[in-house]
């Protein structure tokens, strides 16, 4: 297992990252992490919404300092409570309260914003995150599923004021599903933030796994098949192509392995060569539209021949 930097930090995680929301079983996830940790995978992504996967995690969760603990705040923890839910302080407390019971532990090396809230100040957000990270229970904060200029305008705040800075940014990512390279992507690369990709194998789409539901459309199909092909050419698995793609973008595959088996087929340091990327990417074409596509086309025009391409 090979390792990057969590964003700007010093903290170590490992290539893979493994999702934990549906473990249900003790059992079955001391073997899961088990065989994660065996191969060198540290990093345990969890949520306050996953309930019990979050308490079972905690109990089977012996090596505590070994791993990189992540959990997740923001979604309601009861539909009647209006304020059991959102980005708002009271919600962060008492949510990351009720995870380090759960989970057995006196903090957490990241807490993650579960889901961006329209309604709470990002400025109440980040101090109430800086607070929780100057108290010692949280390490590291990272955001899910929002918007690009909110986590921009998150971080230029938080660089202004001395308050602790998103570190990541979590998303949904895989080759059928391209849609964060519109905006997200670039902002994550220009503010050095490290991306967690979520949903890397497309519900199973990709892997030829069962979690997928009715047919696919002739796009998927195709883009499975490249991936079938270019996996038989490499002596690898469809999941082990599938996340070497993801992985050749930048971004950190986060699988939610659902078996020790699965485990072991996420696994595999895979390096795709760049034909072997284009012509995945070809199998299921996709266009970022305005305005990447319309800046890439004007460049040669706008800035001349002195354009300078990295």
């Amino acid at each position: 297992m090979r390792y990057r930097l969590f964003g700007r930090t010093g903290l170590r995680v490992s290539e893979l990252l493994l999702g934990t929301m549906t473990l249900r079983s003790e059992d079955l996830a001391r073997r899961v992490v088990g065989t994660y940790a065996d191969a060198g995978g540290n990093f345990l992504d969890t949520a306050s919404a996953y309930g019990e996967s979050e308490e079972v995690l905690g109990a089977v969760l012996t090596r505590r300092d070994r791993f990189v603990l992540a959990t997740k705040y923001a979604l309601s923890r009861d539909a009647a409570d209006p304020n059991a839910g959102g980005n708002h302080r009271k919600n962060l407390v008492l949510s990351l309260e009720q995870s380090l019971r759960r989970l057995r532990t006196d903090y957490v090396d990241v807490l993650w914003v579960h889901l961006w809230d329209r309604h709470t100040p990002v400025e109440e957000t980040m101090r109430a995150l800086d607070d929780v990270v100057r108290a010692g229970k949280v390490l590291y904060v990272g955001v899910s599923d929002a918007p690009a200029w909110f986590v921009a305008r998150a971080n230029a705040l938080a660089e202004w004021r001395d308050w602790t800075a998103f570190a990541g940014l979590q998303v949904p990512y895989n080759l059928l599903e391209r849609d964060v390279e519109r905006e997200l992507l670039p902002m994550a690369s220009a503010l050095g933030l490290t991306v967690a990709a979520w949903a890397p194998l497309a519900a199973g789409k990709l892997s030829g796994g069962t979690q997928r539901s009715g047919p696919l459309s002739e796009r998927e199909e195709g883009g499975a098949r490249a991936v079938r092909a270019v996996a038989e050419e490499l002596g690898a698995t469809p999941a082990q192509v599938a996340l070497a793609w993801v992985r050749a973008s930048g971004a950190l595959p986060l699988v939610g392995a659902r078996t020790p088996e699965q485990v072991l087929d996420c696994l595999g340091e895979v390096v795709l060569p760049p034909e072997a990327v284009a012509r995945l990417e070809a199998a299921a074409p996709f266009e970022r539209g305005f305005p990447a596509d319309f800046i890439a086309e004007c460049e040669p025009a706008a800035f001349g021949d002195g354009l300078v391409v990295r």
